[in-house]
């Protein structure tokens, strides 16, 4: 139904999308799939301790992007429309290699841009 996924209650990013973000990316993995049952609000917020609103306001955010959609009276679906996912990551590869280019040519080592991606994967 759904993989429990880390939400960090330190960090400066709002609660909701670090759920937001973390349902992209099981489906980008493939861990949530087409026409697969998310977790209910209540469910998923009673999970994680938090306020159902904060849940709500993922799956809407999530909904209107189209990652899934909701049936009343059934639930919140993964969309079959998940292909824009692999055509974000392309987008995403196209401008991370603009910038890496620039950055360059400003100057920027590779030690520096190694220690930057660390610091964005959180030291992993």
């Amino acid at each position: 139904m759904f993989s429990m996924f880390h939400i960090n209650y330190r960090s400066g990013e709002p609660i909701y999308m670090q759920i937001y973000n973390e349902v992209i990316k099981e489906i980008s993995l493939g861990l949530l799939i087409p026409q697969e049952k998310l977790a209910t609000v209540r469910e998923l917020a009673s999970e994680l301790g938090i306020n159902p609103n904060t849940v709500s306001k993922a799956y809407q955010l999530l909904e209107s992007n189209g990652y899934i959609y909701s049936v009343v009276g059934k639930g919140s679906f993964v969309s079959d429309n998940v292909s824009k996912l692999a055509g974000l990551k392309e987008n995403i590869f196209k401008d991370l290699r603009k910038l890496t280019k620039e950055a360059v040519s400003l100057g920027v080592t590779k030690n520096e841009m190694i220690k930057l991606v660390d610091e964005v994967y959180g030291g992993e």
